[in-house]
This record gives structure tokens, sequence and C-alpha cells, in this order.
């Protein structure tokens, strides 16, 4: 069975660039049309605009019920439906020793993380329920939300806390048809990684820690735009409540046997950076 979305239309949240870009055009090309949803107005326009009438873009803060409300009207205005939501809005946040954290960048990350995922899953299931049933919903997860590393923290607290909404959401879904996946991306190689930051430099970060993955290289969005286009396609049919990995096989390396992966790293920077040297 292949991807056919001939009849379907999609809502992408976070769709103006990297990864949720890459899953436009993998739904459009399936047939899809698609709803391209991102703060940045101008790059959600550029992507809707390549597919003429079978895209259109909204400029929304997801992170906001009244934003959710605009992008959910404004997809039924268009398109009459909504048979798929791909909630893919995310944010790093600060970097920041988890000493010197704020408060407000605390929040903040869970804001944009948490808070749109909770609106864009009730605003999907209310939509499906109108509709009479059936759907398909997807998060964008980390491999970060379910393991630790000593930064990024409040990024790592809200890809754990979008875990858990999947999970119960697809509980809540389940006797109604809709289905509630999560996808969880490993290292990738988007543009926003190079944003503000010299490309040569960030090509070798990615060249050193790609090498640590069992398969010895950093991933593309493409990759991650056909993973998703699996998850919310009927050729997953009997899968709901699932985090699926794309992620090299990073996630099951065990760093303190030889064989799986220990001595790949100097601890010495991170041990600096937890001491504030």
């Amino acid at each position: 069975m292949t991807d056919n979305f001939q009849s379907r239309v999609a809502v992408v949240t976070g769709a103006g660039r990297g990864l949720g870009e890459a899953v436009v055009d993998r739904l459009v090309e399936a047939g899809a049309r698609v709803v391209v949803v991102d703060r940045e107005g101008d790059d959600a326009a550029a992507v809707a605009g390549r597919y003429g009438s079978r895209a259109i873009s909204v400029q929304a803060d997801v992170s906001t019920e009244a934003g959710v409300e605009h992008y959910i009207a404004a997809g039924l205005e268009a398109f009459d439906r909504i048979d798929m939501h791909h909630l893919n809005v995310g944010i790093v946040g600060s970097p920041a020793r988890l000493v010197d954290l704020s408060l407000d960048d605390f929040r903040h990350v869970m804001e944009v993380n948490v808070i749109s995922t909770f609106l864009g899953i009730r605003a999907a299931l209310r939509q499906f329920e109108s509709q009479g049933g059936g759907g398909t919903v997807l998060a964008t997860c980390s491999v970060s939300g379910t393991h630790g590393s000593h930064d990024i923290i409040p990024y790592q607290a809200s890809k754990g806390a979008v875990l858990s909404l999947l999970r119960g959401s697809a509980m809540y879904g389940a006797p109604m048809g809709v289905r509630v996946n999560g996808i969880a991306p490993g290292l990738i190689a988007t543009q926003q990684a190079f944003d503000g930051v010299v490309i040569d430099a960030i090509q070798e970060n990615l060249l050193r820690r790609g090498g640590t993955v069992p398969l010895r290289r950093a991933g593309h969005p493409g990759e991650i735009a056909d993973a998703a286009a699996f998850l919310l396609s009927d050729r997953s049919s009997y899968i709901t409540g699932q985090l699926l990995y794309v992620d090299g096989g990073a996630s099951q390396v065990w760093s303190v046997r030889g064989a799986g992966g220990a001595g790949a790293w100097d601890t010495t920077p991170v041990d600096d950076y937890v001491r504030g040297r």
C-alpha cells in the first residue's frame, strides 16, 4: 500500500522551514491539500506558494487559543474539512546551566512546545468529532523527551510532556477512530541548525556527532517526512499511542559498553560546563 492522500486535508504547524516544510512537500506530493501554518507568515507563504490551490498559508501563534482557532477556521474555509494534524512547532530554548535558568525561559519553552500541542490536539479532536469521527494526529516529539542530557533541560521537559499528551489523547480518540502518534527525530541536519552560526563549524559538529550514531551519520528532513507520512496514512491504521524513533539507532546506544559507544566523547567540556568553568 502506498500513501494516497488525494481526498485529504492536512494541517502542518511550524511548516515554514525545516522538518515541517519537508512534511508539507511529502504530503502534497502524495495528493494532500495542506494548511501551512507558521508564526513567520513570509516563510509559510513561500512554502504554500509552491503548490497553488493545493496549499494555503496561515500566520498564527499556535501557543494561543486564538491562533489555533484562526488556522482551523482558515483550513475549513479553504478546504471544507481537516483530516490530518501534524503538530510540529517546537523551540529548543535556553542552553543555560540548570542553576542559571530563569523561570521565564522555562515557561516560554513549555508554552510553545506543550501548550501548542495541547491546543492543537484538542482542536483536532473537536473537528474530527464534528466530522463524524476518524482522523489522525501526529506530534513531533524528540529523543530528548525520553533521554537525558545536561543542557536544553526545558526542551527535554517539554518533549516528555508532549509524549504524555499524545498517549492520553490516543486513548481518548481511539473510540471515535482517531489515531494519535508521535515521531522522535534524532540528529537531523535542518537549516535551523545553521542559523546565526558559522556553517562550517555546524557541519563539522554534525559530522562528529553523527559518527557516534549507529548508522554513522545525521539524518535528513526527507527521512522524517517519510516517517510522518507513514504515521498519518492508512498504512499505520492499527497504530496509535506510539512513539516512532527516527534517529539512526541513537536511542539504542548503551554508552557504558565499549561496543555501545563508550569513549566516543571527551567528557571534559561537559564537566566544565556543569561546574561553570
